[in-house]
């Protein structure tokens, strides 16, 4: 998020910058409350999700180190769109909205340099939306796969970054359908499982495929 920014803005972040850990299941933020900053991970994933009226929790997202956590609704001045919790052990840079827009107001530089860097990820973020909400559920999962080889390092085992519950939620499947689904893509050449939640994407051409 703040890759493009120099070094006395950087040291301008960091002075109001507050260290916070959350342990595994803990509320980060709860949809309908008021922005009060915004986190940016430093270990550990934090998991973006709604829940239903019935009680059905959907998961939207999840982050990990390096990410920015609530930032869309500290810029908007609107309450948090979404509930967040954190998966694992997690710690994060926790930046107060009221000292992070007095900043921006001072360094304009901050602001422009933050805009580049937030509308490459919005656009990232819309795309894997819409092929996760208008495809079949072996769509749904080809594009979530691919999309996680494609930030992984060449030839690396993919972390799936939540439970295949978790991920059935988010692909918009029963847990059966998901599970069919991987033995299906294992069958086919595609995928090899490596762990728990962890497999090799062996046939990438595949997955592009069913998109």
């Amino acid at each position: 998020m703040f890759s493009s920014l120099a070094c006395a803005d950087l040291e301008a972040l960091a002075a109001i910058a507050v260290s916070k850990r959350y342990p595994r299941g803990a509320t980060v933020f709860s949809e309908g409350h008021p922005p009060e900053g915004f986190h940016v991970i430093l270990s550990g994933r934090v998991r973006i999700f709604k829940i239903s009226i019935e009680g059905k929790e959907q998961t939207l997202h999840v982050f990990g180190p390096k990410q920015p956590v609530g930032e869309a609704a500290v810029f908007a001045g609107a309450p948090y769109p979404a509930h967040a919790e954190a998966l694992d052990d997690c710690t994060a840079l926790f930046f107060p909205r009221d000292a992070f827009i007095a900043l921006l107001e001072s360094r304009p530089t901050i602001a422009l340099g933050l805009l580049a860097t937030l509308a490459k990820r919005l656009m990232q973020f819309a795309a894997l939306v819409e092929q996760l909400s208008l495809k079949e559920i072996p769509n749904r999962l080809a594009a979530y796969l691919l999309h996680l080889h494609r930030h992984a390092p060449p030839g690396a085992a993919i972390d799936l970054g939540m439970s295949k519950k978790q991920l059935a939620t988010l692909t918009g499947a029963t847990p059966e359908t998901l599970s069919r689904t991987f033995t299906r893509f294992e069958q086919d050449g595609a995928i090899q499982p490596s762990g728990r939640r962890h497999l090799i994407i062996l046939d990438p051409e595949y997955l592009a495929r069913l998109i």
